[in-house]
């Protein structure tokens, strides 16, 4: 079986194609990159429009699947830009359309997980969910994905975007954050924002900002920034080991590729035996093969949709979609075709 999956969120246009064994058979992805400030949503949505024919142009000349081989057309029903999910999800009901396969929904906060978990091996662990729009840790319990705690404001990755243009750079902001942290050597004083098991941003960022107007330099703030924040994200993340008793922790969002992140995660967890896993950086950031894993999990599962029946969900939590594939309770309808 080969699922074809749509990534539309957010600044990313992805296609993904991937086995029922999770091997990536295809993936190719168009990034927005707007001139100034962050994403403008339906600029956004426009470039994905204008991005999708040539990247399914590309996968299909590459050679490496035919439409014959896909089963089914997974999409990103939620959370994200409502913009840009229409487009994703209007780019799914044409292939499924014109192939004459399902239709499949997929929560973007599930895909990620989904793609740790099965990468790494990993049967039940907690994840620390890191991105541009969300900033969670995640859980499974009784059929769903529970938020353990979550960011009171704006996700980590938003933060560290508004951050970077405030710093002179530009969207995405957070490889240069990383970029002018790995440089900086001097720790600037910043509030610590955690509250019991969730966290916030927002003051973060207005002191960060008050403090690159006194003088600090860019390359000390970044670093202090990320030192900061990673240890509020580190702080929540074991006391949810502590509570959950987990030995497994798995990072996902396009955070979690950065280098020092994953440090500061490993360092907590040895102590504690407990393993961490994650994913490459081009599984961590947004795309579509993890659409087209968390879809084949779901058709299995006769979780496909009709077409029209397919909005999209902006906002879509995490812990209101059910999860049959790791549920003992199985669903009683069977698949259709859209």
């Amino acid at each position: 079986m080969a699922i074809l999956g749509i990534e539309t969120t957010a600044h990313t246009a992805s296609i993904g194609v991937v086995d029922e064994h999770a091997r990536v058979l295809a993936l190719a992805s168009d990034v927005y990159r707007p001139t100034a400030g962050g994403i403008h949503p339906r600029e956004a949505a426009n470039h994905h429009a204008e991005a999708f024919p040539a990247l399914l142009e590309k996968l299909l000349a590459e050679g490496k699947f035919q439409p014959s081989e896909i089963e089914g057309i997974a999409f990103s029903q939620g959370p994200g830009l409502g913009p840009c999910l229409r487009t994703g999800a209007t780019v799914a009901r044409v292939l499924a359309l014109a192939w004459n396969r399902p239709l499949i929904p997929v929560n973007h906060c599930i895909a990620h997980i989904e793609i740790a978990r099965v990468l790494s091996g990993m049967d039940d662990p907690i994840l620390l969910y890191a991105s541009g729009g969300n900033t969670q840790i995640v859980s499974f319990s009784h059929g769903r994905y529970r938020v353990l705690g979550e960011t009171l404001d704006i996700g980590v990755g938003n933060f560290l975007d508004k951050l970077a243009i405030t710093l002179g750079g530009t969207f995405p902001g957070g490889p240069l954050i990383e970029k002018w942290g790995e440089q900086g050597k001097e720790l600037v004083d910043l509030p610590y924002s955690v509250h019991g098991m969730d966290i916030s941003f927002s003051g973060l960022l207005t002191a960060a900002t008050a403090a690159y107007r006194a003088g600090a330099t860019r390359e000390n703030l970044s670093y202090s920034v990320e030192l900061t924040a990673f240890s509020m994200l580190c702080e929540v993340l074991e006391r949810g080991v502590a509570h959950l008793s987990k030995k497994e922790v798995v990072l996902g969002g396009g955070v979690a590729a950065n280098r020092m992140l994953r440090s500061m995660v490993e360092k907590m967890a040895a102590p504690r035996g407990v393993r961490v896993f994650a994913p490459p950086p081009q599984l961590c950031v947004d795309n579509g093969a993890m659409i087209a894993w968390t879809g084949a999990l779901a058709l299995r599962n006769g979780l496909d949709i009709r077409i029209e029946e397919s909005p999209v969900l902006p906002r879509q939590r995490t812990d209101h979609v059910d999860v049959p594939w790791r549920s003992p309770v199985a669903p009683t309808r069977s698949p259709a075709t859209a």
